[in-house]
């Protein structure tokens, strides 16, 4: 894996960003997404040889957002009195790029329902520049209380709503942290927020970090297409060290009491990616602020890796399976 060595110059003005995500600017600020990314259809007919059945709800068809929810076979034959916990997912892609329908996120979580087991509700949220942010934290706040409002009969019947977690992976993680931050709790009751679990979550800021400037030209994710996503996401005019993109500077620290109260994080990453110190920094802060906070960092990997290679996947699994059921 290529890169700059320990302090050293980033050399990322070469690399075509736009090209590389394979995305177009337009006039308008908008983008056109060249790429068609393999999706994949819910399976909901219990006839058909799946482990893990899946469905797709509208929450705001003003806004085209909806959820996608994952029921493993055999909570169908468990009495309701033996519910599953509730992972609510936000999918990554740098706020810009892919969908809850995508392949790549469908495989994964049903995956991870089959594994674990948990229900889950992938949520379908505003992509940027379309819809910058805060759009996407408003989005998925609203799934939230939509979730707990909601009488469908897979959740109502199967999923245990006082044992919910927040999760995302990279982009989907800065949104878990993000809606947890956000959400009004008090307001959630039967859905209660037991913790977060932070995949490879997407965080910088303007100073770079160590693990950016060794790794600014790692050829699975440059550090000049995490820079793309960030002007494209966050509001007009705002740096790196917004609170939406750098939660370590401001008032970020004032608004983690609900975590310190109960709440447990899992933080997970691997130090082949350019964001692993982001991803430090913020476990460590929020440990100083008195949230539990478990760590899963490893060697080698990159930034998507879990979702990639079925085999840290299923890794994965096994460690956010202990965090959960501990």
């Amino acid at each position: 894996m290529s890169g700059a060595g320990e302090g050293e110059a980033e050399d990322i003005s070469t690399v075509d960003n736009y090209q590389g995500l394979q995305i177009a600017p337009n006039p308008d600020g908008t983008i056109t997404r060249l790429a068609k990314l393999p999706e994949s259809p819910p399976t909901s007919d219990p006839k058909l040889p799946t482990p893990v059945l899946s469905k797709d709800i509208p929450i705001n068809e003003s806004k085209n957002t909806w959820v996608r929810i994952y029921l493993p076979r055999h909570a169908l034959d468990h009495s309701s009195s033996s519910k599953l916990p509730l992972v609510v997912f936000y999918h990554g892609g740098g706020f810009i790029l892919c969908s809850a329908a995508s392949t790549i996120f469908h495989d994964y979580c049903v995956s991870f329902a089959t594994d674990v087991p948990v229900i889950i509700a992938s949520v379908e949220y505003r992509l940027a520049p379309e819809h910058r942010l805060p759009a996407a934290y408003e989005d998925a706040t609203e799934a939230l209380h939509w979730i707990k409002t909601t009488p469908d009969d897979w959740l109502r019947d199967h999923a245990d709503l006082s044992n919910t977690f927040l999760m995302g992976i990279s982009a989907g993680g800065n949104i878990a942290y993000h809606a947890a931050l956000h959400a009004d709790v008090d307001r959630l009751h039967p859905l209660k927020i037991h913790g977060l679990i932070l995949q490879q979550p997407f965080f910088s800021g303007s100073q770079r970090s160590g693990s950016e400037l060794r790794l600014a030209n790692n050829p699975e994710f440059p550090l000049s297409w995490s820079d793309l996503m960030w002007d494209l996401s966050l509001p007009i005019g705002a740096s790196r060290d917004h609170e939406y993109c750098n939660p370590t500077v401001g008032d970020g620290c004032k608004k983690l009491d609900r975590m310190a109260v109960g709440w447990r994080v899992l933080v997970t990453g691997w130090d082949g990616d350019p964001l692993i110190d982001r991803q430090i920094e913020v476990a460590k802060m929020l440990e100083e602020n008195g949230v539990h906070v478990v760590c899963h960092f490893a060697e080698g990997g990159y930034h998507g890796v879990d979702i990639i290679e079925a085999s840290k996947a299923k890794a994965l699994f096994v460690v956010v399976k202990n965090f959960i059921f501990s």
